[in-house]
């Protein structure tokens, strides 16, 4: 029998176990409710985008190696709509997701032994992959109002004085991950500030700011920037549908010009891109409007479920977007141990350790209200809350 154990290296990923179906009561990844997907509207599109562009699949790249330009186009519309982002068709490269975003940008700027800034909770994605390329992470405090630009600035001080360049600043600025907390505008340009000083670039992750229903959305960091250090990164996966797995990067086409050669993969899907700018030149900002208010909504739901079944063991900031809440038990406890005995029991929550490099993170859990259901987001809740008093409440 052939082993493959023979043939794979020491420090390879561990085998992943068999997929056995969704829990229950799913509180993790970033799914979104299914009855937000647009299905008529994009039954409508995906007709007309294969009847007039469909005989471009033959072609690797029919808009060029960038992306397909009709949806490029749109992405230059809707970022100047929300971001307040000024950009050309050139300046886009269409990506398989954010994560796609992210690969590209680590192989362009990256090499094992350097340093990147991030904030001490983010995305969970960001921190596996900075340890598989063996880079160490520096992590700047984030406070009610996103990274705290004074904590930001002790770090690059410290690190010159080590002769230590980091490679790149990544944020999360508008709803950010986990935390839901929103960059104010005088923050953005503190942090713009400090990467001109410091000559460091800044990787703007942009995934949730299209879900805002509290106060207004405050310009990218990118639109403030004159010299063309920011990179931006979109996706309409959170906005649109998850599995379409389209994002897109925004950067000056200096920057997109050494990035591009490590886009290696013949193109994303194009089937996914004509269906979408079709979509999105019609649907887009009514789907939009729609979502948010399902979202917020949902938002409201889960947390009075945290306040009727936690009460006072935890505590968490109501979201003005996304999909997220951040939720802090006031007392010490593992939450990943209780992660894994919640699943026993069919409740899935993904514990602070995944998302956040802080001391303290083992007291945290992200949960995603957007794809249970009302009733799903109670009765998962109730659980969780029986769970936790059993097994860790004393």
């Amino acid at each position: 029998m052939f082993d493959i154990d023979d043939f794979v290296h020491d420090n390879s990923l561990a085998s992943s176990a068999r997929w056995g179906g969704f829990p229950e009561f799913n509180f993790v990844g970033g799914h979104n409710d299914e009855e937000l997907i647009p299905l008529q509207q994009l039954e409508t599109a995906a007709r007309s985008a294969i009847l007039y562009n469909g005989k471009n699949l033959v072609k690797y790249n029919c808009s060029g190696p960038l992306g397909y330009l009709p949806l490029r186009k749109f992405i230059i519309e809707k970022l100047s709509n929300g971001a307040k982002m000024e950009c050309s068709a050139d300046d886009i490269l269409i990506v398989s997701g954010s994560l796609q975003a992210l690969d590209l940008v680590n192989a362009t700027l990256l090499k094992p032994g350097d340093t990147v800034i991030v904030e001490e909770c983010s995305y969970g994605g960001v921190f596996s992959r900075l340890q598989r390329l063996n880079i160490t992470v520096k992590g700047v405090r984030v406070n009610k109002d996103g990274m705290d630009p004074l904590h930001l600035e002790h770090i690059l001080i410290d690190l010159r004085r080590q002769n230590i360049v980091p490679r790149y600043i990544y944020t999360i600025p508008t709803i950010q991950n986990p935390t839901g907390t929103i960059l104010s505008l005088e923050k953005r340009i503190k942090i713009l500030q400090l990467s001109q000083k410091f000559n460091v670039p800044i990787f703007e992750d942009d995934c949730y700011a299209d879900l805002m229903w509290g106060g207004n959305r405050p310009a990218s960091i990118r639109s403030l920037d004159t010299e063309g250090r920011v990179i931006y990164c979109g996706s309409f996966s959170k906005s649109v549908a998850p599995a379409l797995r389209v994002g897109y990067l925004v950067a000056d086409s200096r920057v997109l010009s050494r990035i591009l050669p490590y886009k290696t993969d013949g193109g994303s899907g194009l089937l996914e891109q004509i269906i979408l700018a079709e979509f999105c030149k019609k649907n887009f900002y009514d789907h939009l409007e729609i979502v948010n208010k399902r979202l917020k909504f949902k938002s409201e739901v889960m947390c009075h479920a945290l306040k009727k079944h936690f009460g006072d063991y935890v505590s968490y900031t109501k979201p003005d977007g996304g999909i997220y809440i951040w939720v802090r038990f006031v007392n010490p406890i593992d939450t990943y141990t209780l992660s894994l005995r919640a699943l026993k029991s069919g409740v899935a929550i993904n514990p602070g350790c995944e998302w956040s490099i802080r001391k303290d993170s083992n007291q945290y859990f992200r949960a995603c209200f957007a794809f249970p259901s009302q009733d799903e987001i109670n009765a998962g809740i109730t659980q969780l809350s029986q769970i936790y008093k059993s097994e860790f409440n004393r």
